[in-house]
């Protein structure tokens, strides 16, 4: 099959979208670090996304539709085994749905695309969804998700999951990071406290009236999904935001730091460098992937993360001389969005952290575990919206449809192929690659994960594991204009 219409190059993943302001100034503005999420009196933590107009380029307002009306949302800092209850109430002038993107989580909480939060005065008859007119659940404003938090330590991440309209709705800022800690994390003697630092990194284009700007078919988000022209491959921006900062700069000791980073962006790839690069030792210590720690540390000279994944590294600034200007730059990027952010190093500091050799106990499993195997194949099918549309196995999202029974407790091997590049995002199971194109993992595949990077014409093996629940649950690419476009299946979990 021949290459994606419009694909520019092996490591084109969408469609560049241009701001029509002037871009600011890179490096002017300093990290922000989003904001704590606190339970109420009664226990539970309250969200109610609403708009909110913050000042993201310097002189504009930008209309987000955020969780407390921030850009990211409030960041979740929780503990293994003390369920949290967040209660979500619907503001903004579309339905939505909250997904714990890697929880364990039972499916009536899990966020599922046709569970929909309907604001206050959206009537039910106004909304339509890609021509499917069964199954869906409909809550009044408010619903409250439980998330159990069985689960180790780990970096992970909410956002909107709402059936053909999550592109759009996540652009606009419905996404924020949740940490889960445990009792092992404790006991190792990292980075903590401000040398802890959340990178929600993410790519936008802006409107000249300083909106963000997004291809959509119906601007209003409410009958007609998708995007216009070559965008079906995916929406990529031409401002790097981190934590909702353009480009912005961190002060930093002459100290390790630990970088939790999740590449929140629609569609865009990131292969991060530090430049210049340490004068000793790697430039980054990865102690975690997707869903939990690794079990011992792995010396990285970049760090790639697909939509979706999240990777938690240790950076350590002492081997810079005060003074230092560090760029974090991806490599895949192009212009504006070649660099990332910039550390400043500045004196030496008192450090007491460390990274020990061995960080945490994983189980590695083996093809000899696996009881089914299963092929998935991720590619542009037709007909659609453009001509063709975003496929599982040559079939559109369905939610009357299922594609696989796993049972609870069983190992899967699923062997995936794609035509393009595809994020393979599965909800509840967790995984390990087994190989790819017949060799090893790559350096990104390492740990437990939950989204995996296809690249085009590429053949990779997990070994999938659900645990927890059973239920309804989806996989789909998290390029989220792929998913939006039916590219998504449903796991019956028994």
């Amino acid at each position: 099959m021949a290459p994606v219409a419009g694909c520019a190059g092996p490591e084109r993943s969408g469609a560049v979208l241009t701001s029509e302001l002037p871009l600011p100034e890179r490096f002017a503005v300093p990290l922000p670090r989003p904001a704590l999420a606190r339970p109420g009196p009664d226990g539970v933590y309250d969200l109610v996304q609403r708009v909110a107009r913050p000042e993201i380029v310097p002189g504009a307002r930008t209309e987000v539709w955020g969780y407390d009306g921030t850009f990211p949302g409030p960041t979740f800092d929780v503990r293994r085994g003390r369920p949290v209850r967040v209660r979500i109430t619907n503001e903004l002038p579309v339905p939505t749905a909250t997904h714990l993107h890697g929880g364990v989580t039972p499916a009536e909480f899990d966020g599922y695309p046709t569970h929909l939060i309907v604001p206050e005065g959206l009537s039910h008859a106004r909304l339509s969804h890609g021509g499917h007119e069964t199954g869906w659940r409909l809550t009044d404003r408010t619903f409250t998700y439980e998330y159990p938090l069985d689960q180790p330590a780990a970096t992970l991440w909410y956002h909107d999951h709402r059936m053909d309209f999550t592109g759009p709705q996540v652009y606009r800022g419905l996404a924020g990071l949740f940490l889960i800690r445990d009792e092992i994390e404790d006991a190792l003697p990292l980075p903590r406290g401000d040398r802890e630092l959340p990178l929600v990194i993410c790519d936008r284009a802006f409107a000249a009236d300083g909106s963000f700007r997004y291809p959509s078919v119906d601007p209003t988000l409410l009958h007609e999904r998708g995007v216009t022209g070559a965008y079906h491959q995916g929406v990529l921006g031409d401002v790097i935001l981190v934590n909702g900062a353009p480009w912005p700069t961190a002060e930093v000791a002459r100290a390790r730091y630990r970088l939790r980073i999740l590449n929140a962006s629609n569609a865009r790839r990131y292969d991060l460098r530090l430049d210049p690069p340490p004068p000793t030792g790697p430039a980054f210590t990865q102690i975690g992937s997707d869903v939990g720690l690794l079990a011992a540390p792995r010396p990285l000279d970049r760090v790639l993360l697909a939509s979706g994944e999240r990777a938690d590294v240790i950076v350590d600034f002492s081997t810079y001389p005060a003074g230092t200007p560090v760029v974090l730059r991806n490599a895949r990027g192009q212009g504006s969005t070649v660099d990332v952010m910039r550390f400043v190093v500045g004196r030496t500091a008192t450090d007491d952290s460390d990274v020990p050799s061995t960080l945490a106990p994983v189980e590695v499993l083996t093809r000899a575990d696996a009881v089914t195997r299963r092929r998935f194949d991720f590619r542009l099918s037709g007909p659609g919206e453009h001509g063709r549309q975003w496929t599982v196995n040559g079939v559109p999202f369905d939610p009357e449809t299922v594609v696989a029974s796993p049972i609870l407790g069983t190992t899967e091997l699923w062997t995936i192929t794609s035509d393009f590049h595809h994020p393979v995002h599965v909800h509840l199971g967790h995984f390990q690659v087994l190989s790819r194109n017949g060799r090893a993992p790559g350096p990104a595949d390492a740990g437990w994960k939950d989204t995996v990077d296809v690249r085009p014409y590429e053949v990779v093996e997990i070994l999938v594991r659900f645990t927890g629940f059973r239920g309804r649950y989806v996989m789909h690419c998290h390029n989220l204009e792929h998913e939006d476009m039916a590219m998504m299946a449903n796991i019956d979990v028994s």
